[in-house]
């Protein structure tokens, strides 16, 4: 059965397609024939008299696309799309941060359900950021802090002596994150930079040394392993994401890693949270569990020969039917 697919992401002539992972969903979904459209978040418009459910529109355009570089997509004309009555799929793909627009976003595409079906589920997302819903899995977590004062940082410091780790607790890519030395010696400007320039608290935590062995990017699908890479920090960096000139390579599991899947597998799936990055360093941290728009499949494939993108698109076929059928 095709399926009329509606992408809210990025601008297409912006992505790198070489290891975008929503320019590889949109290939598979195309290759099974799906109708692809793609839309700004912008754009949503929710108009309250239409009936109950109300009418939820974008401002979007028919694509397709291939995996040319340089020339990867030809769009058509734009028109107002029913999100709720012209289409039948949602991938929320857009970048974060996650703000008050990205969360307002959850709330208006979860109107749609029942009648469309969006991934990954929005209320679920919006219930989940990156680094607070890992709290829940804490026992598989290294020492963590969340908070905004200086005062009670340096407490945390004393109980975990050694280099610290501070990052922003919506952030993403590896973008603002800093390494602290034992000595402290910039903690107090880097609290006051977090504290001007966000206004939610931030995350701190020791640094782990194994890091230079690599952050592991786990795909779980519907709650299934899909696959994993493993990503080491560039030249003078400590950061391995692939954003930040980390590179890649072919990895398999740890026992741990295998232990800490089976453990958020069931609850992932649970929540409609079909396409999930999850972050483990040294084999045995879990870090973050990504939910809002995971990478890393591109990459997955190439070293393992396997195709996630279809493995994501039987388990939204799954749950799309499941949802006509009531």
């Amino acid at each position: 059965m095709s399926l009329r697919v509606a992408v809210q992401m990025d601008p297409l002539e912006t992505i790198k397609i070489a290891g975008d992972s929503s320019f590889a969903l949109m290939l598979a979904a195309q290759a099974r024939g799906h109708e692809l459209y793609h839309y700004d978040v912008r754009t949503l418009a929710y108009d309250a008299s239409h009936g109950a459910a109300g009418r939820l529109t974008c401002w979007g355009a028919p694509v397709t696309v291939q995996r040319v570089e340089g020339n990867h997509y030809l769009r058509g004309e734009y028109r107002l799309i029913d999100l709720g009555e012209d289409i039948d799929v949602v991938l929320m793909r857009q970048d974060p941060p996650f703000d008050l627009g990205y969360i307002t976003a959850t709330h208006l595409l979860e109107r749609l359900a029942g009648r469309t079906l969006v991934v990954n589920d929005p209320a679920a997302v919006r219930n989940a950021p990156e680094k607070v819903m890992v709290l829940d899995y804490a026992r598989f977590m290294p020492p963590t802090f969340i908070a905004r004062r200086i005062e009670d940082v340096k407490r945390f410091h004393l109980d975990h002596p050694g280099d610290l780790v501070v990052k922003p607790l919506h952030g993403n890519g590896g973008k603002a994150v800093f390494r602290v030395p034992a000595d402290g010696s910039n903690l107090g400007a880097l609290v006051e930079m977090f504290q001007n320039a966000w206004v939610e608290p931030f995350m701190v935590q020791p640094f782990l040394p194994n890091v230079a062995e690599g952050d592991k990017r786990i795909v779980l699908v519907d709650g299934v392993f899909a696959g994993a890479i493993n990503r080491r920090p560039g030249e003078g960096e400590f950061r391995s994401n692939l954003a930040v000139g980390g590179s890649a390579e072919a990895c398999g599991l740890t026992a741990r890693e295998e232990e800490i899947c089976a453990a958020l597998g069931p609850d992932l799936k649970a929540r409609g949270l079909v396409f999930v990055g999850i972050d483990v360093i040294g084999g045995e941290w879990l870090t973050e569990i990504n939910v809002t728009s995971p990478t890393g499949i591109v990459a997955i494939d190439r070293f393992n020969g396997t195709d996630t993108g279809a493995m994501i698109w039987d388990a939204i076929e799954v749950r799309h039917a499941a949802m006509i059928a009531g």
